[in-house]
């Protein structure tokens, strides 16, 4: 594995790379509280065939942790990629995005669709529909952010992994679950409440009426306990010109976590039926 530290729009931005450089490229974008860790299971599984690169987003791992909330809004965090896929070289490659990650993953794939083959959202939404939805929303981060700096990272992270978004996570091993929290205490206080108060979901503008422009093929990956998301991914279904759902059996939210062997496999066969139809990776 190599790491990398790259400049890129006056913030450090942290990537690790596993593969050849002839090889297809697939980036990897975390979700709120994640980090290049996050990936490396999946990174393992898919090594050899592909070249993998996952990406510390603004204020996670050991990419930079502004001060300045705005430095986290989804317009700047589109643009801090697109250089920083500029610096790489990359100029085709697969994008995973998971959650938080998924939400970014399709806003830059609708602003930069050249640069994408195709598009995979794990657990994802384009964001809320109305206003009203995302000043509620928004409102909830606030207070979710404030809860981190009032209460302290730990008790966050405790009150965190208990929400019910991430109940079926408890039936993984022991020794799982101590690596998920300890990625998730790993992060910094100021990075997570200024990503909640700077790209949370009430903050970002709505791209439900932007997928119909995404004509590259789209993969929806859902797990079947997560039934908030697997509505979002079947109503999402209706406005992608080109997109497939798949939903994971005894799996949530993360499934590249609960069930990451099904979760590789299903990203190796979709780009097997890429290349079977003739595309460019």
């Amino acid at each position: 594995m190599n790491e990398k530290t790259i400049r890129i729009r006056e913030i450090n931005m942290h990537v690790e790379i596993q593969g050849g450089e002839n090889l297809p490229v697939i980036v990897f974008l975390h979700g709120f509280t994640g980090s290049t860790t996050s990936w490396r299971e999946i990174t393992k599984l898919l090594k050899g065939n592909y070249q993998t690169i996952a990406v510390d987003l603004t204020g996670h791992g050991k990419s930079t942790i502004p001060e300045d909330i705005g430095r986290y809004s989804m317009d700047q965090q589109v643009e801090d990629l697109e250089e920083l896929f500029t610096e790489l070289s990359l100029d085709q490659f697969i994008l995973v995005g998971y959650s938080m990650g998924g939400r970014i993953a399709l806003a830059y794939t609708v602003r930069h669709p050249m640069r994408v083959s195709s598009l995979i959202l794990e657990s994802s939404s384009p964001g809320l529909k109305t206003e009203v939805e995302r000043e509620k929303r928004q409102a909830a981060d606030r207070r979710l952010a404030d809860r981190i700096t009032r209460d302290g990272l730990p008790a966050f992270i405790d009150f965190w992994g208990n929400i019910p978004l991430f109940a079926s996570q408890k039936t993984l091993s022991e020794e799982k679950q101590l690596a998920v929290r300890n990625e998730r205490l790993s992060q910094s206080e100021i990075g997570l409440a200024n990503s909640l108060r700077g790209i949370g979901t009430g903050s970002q503008a709505s791209y439900w009426e932007s997928l119909g422009t995404v004509n590259l093929p789209v993969l929806l990956i859902t797990g079947k306990l997560d039934t908030k998301f697997v509505n979002i991914s079947r109503e999402m279904q209706w406005d992608f010109p080109n997109v497939r759902h798949e939903t994971i059996e005894h799996a949530g939210h993360a499934i590249h976590v609960e069930k990451p062997a099904t979760f590789a496999t299903m990203i190796e066969e979709h780009i097997s039926e890429l290349k079977n139809r003739g595309g460019s990776l």
